[in-house]
């Protein structure tokens, strides 16, 4: 709001006391005359003599019926001690005219936690949210086909740039790395024709991508040289230097880093150094559910070093073999460091695959215990998951027939999961992860098993608090949203991890309505950056990171849109438990 508008509010705002017991608005009475702003103390609403709902601190009553011109739907009465600022019918409409006030009563739940995710402008470093094509400096650089490497490294120092493109059809690269790797590595000669040697097809992003998909990209792709595209045509190159230079503290950096493994002191930094990497993203003003993929592309770079490296310890593994994760993890939803997750499958049952891998997953676990990912309590790692994969084709299969409470807790934990490592396809798990969600019977068991976990909600929809004062978000807002959106994406055959894009699809399917989708979307959003911003602070605190925040600490607005949250989470999984779908 600007000055005058402010100033309308400052001279027309009313403060009022009201004591316990006294009667604000009435079921079928006049229309409310004034916003209702609770400073302090408690109301509750009646309604045909049953209380529906309490409303505390921050909260706001009375527009809908002012707006509408019609009687409240409930009679509001004191039950603490209140004082209450009023804004006069008058004054509101006038305010009305201002589009973003306008829209914060006129919006549904969704509309409203997304306007509350994007309010904050980026902070720090360069933008995330940039094209990534306003970082190109030159045009590529170009060679023929029928040309050196001689000529091209010449084309390189000439141009003072570390890759060119090849004029081919189709288009390849070639950069100061393949000379190393593939001309001297190789003993090739100086006349070795570029086509030799260079790599293709190109892999490209449109100009117009923000930077922050483009170091996802990277990150993904494991590469350091990023052709960049506008209407099909090759506008520039950028480099993983360009991307450190925009960004303070660069995933990017981790990444490099990474790529060195061999210092042991790289894996004792890792978990700091994550930490300093999500704290920037999210003070620079990614998304949350970005800096969740961005994370997660790094841990995967990590668990492939380690592999890699486990391997060049004991040899070449006996039969082809893949390296699960799962949990958030598998979801790409994980921001700082939690539990392993992990698990590993191999072909051949013989006894020196089984030994191989014994030793093969120890080393890796342990390599991921030093970079700071501590042990998972329930043991689901893969020095204790790590079987044929004929065996884990029975585990599967055991589970979807005979879904008792472990066999549900197992299907939460590994229907999750994502190969990320290994030449060995996970396709018959697919299958049957598949086949299951064609079942009636077996999604009706997984969706009691999702309910259980419930809203922290007590009488009359007031957030209930733990012992500790504090409310846990993940157990009561997060885990439900992954549930409920791991069973749309079975009914729909959706075979993605991610939450949010299990929630998309699930709505282009047809089995979520869109209201559903976007409502469950942007509560999952809201809720997760409550809590990265929890952890961050606590970790700046020396403190204990966990999945609790304290509603003191959060903001009036954030406390209503916690206690909106909830109730849409209890009313979607009401919908869900008859049958329905959103």
């Amino acid at each position: 709001m600007d000055d005058t508008e402010l100033q309308l509010i400052d001279q027309t705002l009313e403060v009022v006391d009201y004591a316990p017991g006294s009667h604000i608005l009435t079921q079928n009475g006049p229309p409310s005359q004034y916003l209702y702003l609770i400073r302090k103390g408690v109301v509750r609403f009646v309604r045909d003599g049953q209380v529906v709902q309490i409303l505390e601190e921050g909260e706001l009553f009375g527009y809908p019926s002012m707006l509408n011109q019609e009687a409240a739907s409930s009679d509001t009465i004191v039950e603490e001690a209140c004082t209450l600022y009023r804004i006069p019918e008058k004054t509101f409409r006038t305010l009305i005219d201002n589009a973003p006030f306008a829209e914060f009563f006129l919006k549904n739940l969704s509309e409203r936690l997304r306007r509350t995710l994007t309010v904050e402008p980026p902070t720090l470093g360069g933008d995330l949210t940039t094209p990534v094509g306003d970082l190109i400096v030159r045009p590529p650089v170009m060679i023929s086909p029928s040309s050196t490497v001689t000529e091209a490294a010449q084309a390189m120092q000439k141009a003072w740039v570390s890759v060119v493109l090849v004029q081919d059809n189709p288009p390849g690269i070639i950069t100061d790395h393949d000379f190393r790797m593939r001309v001297l590595a190789e003993g090739l000669g100086p006349e070795t024709p570029v086509q030799l040697v260079m790599s293709r097809p190109l892999k490209t992003l449109p100009a117009d991508t923000p930077t922050h998909g483009a170091m996802l990209f990277l990150l993904q792709e494991n590469i350091h040289h990023l052709v960049l595209t506008q209407d099909e045509h090759i506008v520039g190159i950028i480099t993983v230097l360009d991307l450190l230079r925009h960004q303070a503290r660069s995933p990017l950096y981790l990444l490099r880093q990474l790529e060195n493994l061999n210092a042991p002191n790289i894996l004792s930094r890792y978990a700091l150094e994550i930490a300093g990497t999500v704290e920037a993203m999210f003070k620079g003003g990614l998304d949350v559910t970005h800096i969740g993929r961005v994370i997660a592309s790094l841990n995967d770079a990590l668990v492939r070093r380690l592999l890699r490296m486990a391997e060049q310890e004991l040899g070449p593994p006996p039969t082809p073999y893949a390296w699960l994760v799962f949990g958030s993890e598998g979801r790409m939803e994980q921001a700082m460091l939690t539990d392993q997750d992990n698990a590993l499958v191999y072909l051949d049952d013989t006894t020196e695959a089984k030994t191989y891998f014994a030793k093969f997953a120890e080393r890796v676990v342990n390599g991921l215990i030093r970079a700071g990912f501590p042990p998972c309590p329930g043991g689901y790692m893969a020095t204790k998951w790590c079987y044929p994969r004929a065996e884990w084709e029975r585990l599967f299969q055991g589970w979807v027939d005979n879904p008792e409470p472990q066999a549900l807790l197992e299907i939460g934990i590994f229907f999750d999961f994502r190969a990320i490592y290994g030449e060995l396809s996970t396709e018959p798990l697919e299958q049957i992860i598949a086949r299951a969600g064609r079942s009636g019977i077996f999604i009706s068991h997984l969706t009691r098993a999702a309910l259980e976990f419930r809203p922290p909600l007590g009488f009359f929809r007031r957030i209930r608090l733990e012992e500790d004062g504090r409310v846990d978000l993940k157990a009561g807002g997060i885990a439900p949203v992954v549930s409920m959106a791991r069973i749309y994406a079975l009914k729909a055959g959706i075979r993605t991890r991610s939450t949010l894009e299990r929630l998309a699809e699930a709505q282009t399917a047809g089995v979520l309505s869109q209201t559903g989708a976007e409502t469950l979307t942007e509560t999952y959003r809201f809720l997760f950056q409550l809590r990265l911003r929890d952890q961050l602070a606590a970790m700046e605190a020396n403190q204990t990171l966990d999945n609790k925040v304290r509603l003191e600490a959060l903001s009036a607005v954030e406390k209503r849109h916690l206690k909106e949250a909830f109730s849409a989470i209890r009313e979607m999984q009401e919908a869900i438990s008859q049958g329905l779908v959103g």
